[in-house]
């Protein structure tokens, strides 16, 4: 199944640097190469759409960063659009049932839902932001657990060649990775939470964290959230990946090598 790649922007630095209100060198948009053999890793910034300020802080990060942003909410459909116009990765960051019920906002799917309830929103969902490539669940350490549910997700996902998923993996339980090889949807699980706690040396350690995976096992995948402590070191940090022989690649492509991997492995099995 091919992995629809982000479109690269062509439009000039000084007409995004407008727009975002920094400079041409910040605002240039990026091509990230995926070179074989070179530890890779993704970060996916959750959360966004609420705070348009805020945000756009998130959107100015150097590099590869992909962007998940929640449905329904003010700034979603305009700082999406942005983020496709300067080359970066869109994602749905879908909101489901938590175990402790947290109040999930606008387009929530809750174990009480009807198969058609369910699909229902999740199509209001999707439509409400634009350039989705893929989608991550936002909490969801309930519905995540119950296979009927995540059946539903994925055999709707599994119609649309263009969409992967990502299990935020909200809990230990989850079923979502099953769910999703079961239907054929291009998936990947986290490997780290950058900023569970705040505190910005212990998001650097977390970096450092997701980079020390991947040199272990190729790629990782981290999620952050669009805290100012999380974006300072972010700033910091990411221009520095390169000079340590790390790629930064949207989400789609370390699913690529991900898969590639997994088609390796299943090879290798076979009779």
């Amino acid at each position: 199944m091919k992995i629809r790649l982000p479109r690269i922007a062509s439009l000039p630095a000084l007409l995004l640097a407008g727009i975002l209100g920094g400079s041409p060198a910040t605002a240039e948009p990026l091509t990230p190469i995926a070179e074989p053999g070179r530890p890779s890793i993704s970060i996916i910034i959750d959360d966004l759409g609420n705070l348009r300020d805020r945000d756009l802080r998130a959107i100015r990060l150097p590099g590869a960063i992909t962007y998940a942003f929640l449905p329904h909410t003010p700034h979603a459909r305009e700082l999406a659009n942005l983020a496709d116009r300067l080359g970066k990765e869109v994602m749905l960051h879908l909101p489901m049932e938590a175990m402790d019920h947290n109040r999930l906002g606008p387009g929530g799917l809750t174990l009480d839902m009807t198969r058609q309830q369910f699909l229902r929103q999740l199509r209001d969902n999707i439509a409400a932001v634009p350039h989705v490539a893929g989608i991550n669940n936002h909490m969801g350490s309930l519905l995540t657990q119950h296979p009927g549910h995540m059946r539903w997700l994925m055999q709707a996902l599994g119609e649309h060649d263009a969409f992967y998923f990502v299990d935020s993996y909200t809990t230990k339980a989850s079923v979502a990775v099953q769910a999703a090889n079961e239907n054929w949807v291009p998936n990947i699980r986290r490997d780290v939470f950058l900023d569970s706690d705040r505190n910005r040396e212990k998001i650097r350690a977390e970096l450092k964290r997701t980079v020390r995976l991947a040199r272990e096992h190729g790629i990782a995948l981290a999620i952050g959230h669009p805290y100012p402590e999380t974006l300072a070191v972010l700033e910091e940090e990411l221009p520095r990946l390169a000079e340590e022989g790390i790629a930064l690649l949207p989400v789609s492509q370390l699913l690529d090598q991900h898969m590639q991997r997994f088609r390796t492995w299943r090879a290798f099995l076979s009779p």
